[in-house]
């Protein structure tokens, strides 16, 4: 079952715990689709005037502060012995040279790779744990993260649920020829972040002492 179709099936009150819960494990770094939870349920909202937008987008961003919290608090007392336990659990996406990339971002950046890596599939399960292994002063990284979320969850929710709404009520007025146009734009929307998203793992791969590393611009 699609994720749209399951979520069509339990009640808002459900739908806004899912998504916090998700968006809060997968800040913690465990490897969940927070990110394709959030679109499929902000689109629900503007298919459905039961699911209120403000809601749904006030507990992703609850979520994704509270889990990269949560997580940083985890790194900070782990340390590296437990991205080295995590590499064994979960090797496709903790493997050395995913660490690696996400290390270098750190030191590139700093602060704003914790404001930025809620963007990126990659830094977005590693930005609240590696931030506590590699101690950063909480109270730049609270900053960060509670913008990061602000913008990434608050944000990605009222662009999905306008467009939603202006996609149906273009789309009932022109009938197939919106429908047309609608698959177009997704379809070159696609194609445009999959170059991105290779382009930017080409750089990574071309930078000096750099191991191999398939960066994702989206879940």
């Amino acid at each position: 079952m699609h994720v749209q179709e399951w979520l069509e099936a339990v009640p808002p009150v459900a739908i806004y715990a899912l998504v916090g819960l998700v968006i809060v494990l997968e800040s913690l770094g465990i490897p969940l689709p927070g990110e394709i939870i959030l679109v499929s349920s902000a689109l629900l909202a503007s298919q459905h005037g039961d699911i209120n937008p403000i809601i749904l987008g006030t507990c992703a961003v609850a979520g994704a502060v509270i889990g990269d919290s949560i997580g940083y608090a985890i790194g900070r007392k782990g340390g590296r012995p437990m991205l080295a336990w995590l590499g064994k659990k979960f090797p496709r996406h903790f493997s050395e040279g995913h660490i690696a990339t996400a290390e270098r971002s750190f030191e590139k950046w700093g602060v704003w790779a914790v404001f930025f890596g809620r963007f990126i599939a990659l830094l977005r399960i590693f930005a609240g744990p590696l931030a506590g292994v590699l101690h950063m002063p909480y109270w730049k990284f609270f900053i960060a993260n509670l913008f990061g979320g602000i913008v990434w969850a608050g944000g990605t929710t009222a662009v999905i649920y306008y467009v939603g709404v202006v996609a149906e009520s273009w789309l009932k007025r022109f009938s197939w020829l919106g429908l047309v146009v609608a698959v177009l734009i997704g379809l070159t929307s696609m194609i445009v972040l999959k170059r991105k998203a290779k382009s930017a793992a080409q750089k990574t791969e071309a930078e000096p002492g750099a191991e191999p590393v398939a960066v994702a611009a989206a879940e």
